[in-house]
């Protein structure tokens, strides 16, 4: 029978030891999780953002796991005093040498939750990256991209860059091009546009609908419908105006000119 209290083989420590430890980071374990738990709750009564309250979660469960592990050590019989003073070497240099865009990307992420230019489920435009915000964390910013692809973004790049947000305003314009033959009467061919903006469901009333002349192009002259719309509905207001603007000047024979090159040929 083998005891307790005698040393296991190569190990050297007892199996008293070695399942007091185990014990010590279960327990250890479920208490960090309910002082994590607890904190993060009294956190949310107050009016601190709650990317801000998950950060400082975060930093509180590391280092309560961190000294849970530490006493685990300490009680199955491993000298803890060597392993403190060599990782405050080892961090001491990781920070001084390896780990400044990891302490940059942490900073970045506590400035992009305190501040809070992007928050979870808008999307956004960053890095030159378009997708909607999925998560915000410690060192990257994710994104979900409109075809299922998700983009890392290290933090430092997303605090150092334009960041467009898309859907942080309740309304957005809705900008549609289009371009007309030459020679097309102009004024009716914008009553047309600006009557089928007014007739749609989900175009705004105020700011009011309208048509302006962008350019005098090479072979067309082109228009760009303006209709404001609640944020929500912008794709499926821009991708009925597209189609409607299409077969409303077909139906009403107004020609949308597609690029011409005419080519003259000269005999000698």
């Amino acid at each position: 029978m083998v005891s307790l209290n005698e040393p296991l083989p190569y190990l050297h420590v007892t199996p008293f030891n070695l399942i007091s430890a185990v014990a010590v980071l279960v327990v250890g374990y479920l208490i960090s999780k309910a002082i994590v738990a607890a904190f993060k709750k009294s956190l949310g009564r107050t009016k601190l953002p709650s990317l801000v309250v998950e950060f400082l979660s975060r930093f509180l469960a590391a280092g309560l796991y961190l000294t849970v592990i530490i006493v685990a050590l300490g009680v199955a019989g491993i000298s803890v005093s060597p392993l403190i003073l060599g990782l405050s070497a080892v961090v001491g240099l990781i920070l001084g040498f390896g780990l400044q865009d990891t302490l940059t990307n942490i900073a970045a992420g506590v400035w992009l939750a305190a501040l809070r230019p992007i928050d979870i489920g808008e999307v956004v435009e960053v890095a030159g990256r378009t997708g909607k915000v999925r998560n915000i964390g410690l060192m990257g910013t994710e994104l979900l991209t409109a075809d299922n692809k998700l983009i890392t973004i290290p933090n430092k790049l997303v605090w150092g860059s334009i960041i467009v947000n898309y859907t942080r305003m309740p309304t957005r314009r809705v900008d549609v091009d289009v371009g007309v033959a030459y020679g097309t009467d102009l004024d009716r061919a914008i009553k047309l546009a600006v009557e089928l903006m007014k007739s749609h469901p989900k175009v705004l009333s105020d700011p009011e609908p309208s048509v302006v002349i962008t350019a005098l192009a090479d072979s067309s002259i082109n228009l760009q419908l303006r209709a404001w719309a609640k944020t929500e509905d912008y794709w499926t207001v821009k991708g009925d105006l597209t189609k409607g603007i299409y077969e409303l000047y077909t139906r009403e024979g107004i020609e949308i000119p597609f690029p011409q090159l005419d080519v003259h040929l000269k005999n000698e």
